[in-house]
């Protein structure tokens, strides 16, 4: 059952919470500063200026070469949580949207401390105007994500591949912090980075959810490259 989603609450992010995507990171991970995986979820806040509506466009810069396309479950929090065991988390779910968190790759990005340049660019972060009741979805550890351009699959994975599920993702958000109803926690992208253009369609799927249609625009402010 569909209801309207009011953005009202603050939008959180997760890095590196798909196997995959970790792992695409290779022996990165293990070298000077951290020598180490995350041992926590990697946490990022969106601004208001990144937030976006299905079917609004999306703009790149003119002389991007590649976009990280992050299909995301959002779950959304229905009422204030606070130090929430995961054995209690889902009961603060109000429901779940999908999301489409676009970021210009940066080779020199330090993972761990996301890049706000590229990770918070204006309406880079599409979100779905609907919830889905969390009655709806028994389980959302087991949905299957998928982003196509042009109709062809670019991106696809599941839930299940998250390294911190829902509940854990609840119960560490409301360890040391208030999640207030209307917040709204994205739990990660599966890895996956493609080159996309201005005219390009992106939709994004996920299972029992429904979808997410972006057009790629250029951002006038960056310019063109120069040949």
């Amino acid at each position: 059952m569909y209801s309207s989603l009011a953005r009202r609450g603050t939008v959180y992010g997760t890095l590196l919470n798909h196997r995959d995507a970790l792992a695409a990171l290779g022996n990165a991970v293990n070298e000077p500063p951290y020598k180490a995986p995350p041992k926590a979820p990697v946490l990022y806040i969106k601004p208001r200026n990144t937030l976006n509506r299905d079917g609004e466009p999306v703009t790149i810069p003119a002389d991007s070469d590649e976009v990280e396309i992050g299909a995301n479950l959002g779950l959304v929090i229905g009422r204030s949580a606070c130090r929430v065991s995961r054995h209690a988390a889902l009961d603060y779910v109000a429901g779940y949207t999908i999301a489409n968190d676009y970021a210009i790759r940066d080779y020199l990005e330090n993972y761990y401390r996301p890049n706000l340049r590229v990770k918070n660019r204006d309406s880079a972060t599409v979100l779905g105007p609907w919830l889905t009741d969390a009655a709806e979805v028994p389980d959302p550890m087991r949905l299957a994500l998928r982003t196509t351009v042009n109709g062809k699959v670019t991106q696809q994975g599941t839930t299940a591949d998250m390294i911190f599920g829902v509940a854990q993702l609840i119960e560490y958000l409301s360890g040391f912090m208030t999640l207030d109803a209307g917040d709204v926690i994205l739990t990660g992208t599966p890895e996956g980075v493609v080159n996309v253009n201005p005219g390009d369609v992106v939709v994004t799927e996920i299972e029992s959810l429904g979808s997410l249609t972006s057009l790629i625009v250029a951002d006038p402010r960056d310019g063109t490259r120069e040949e």
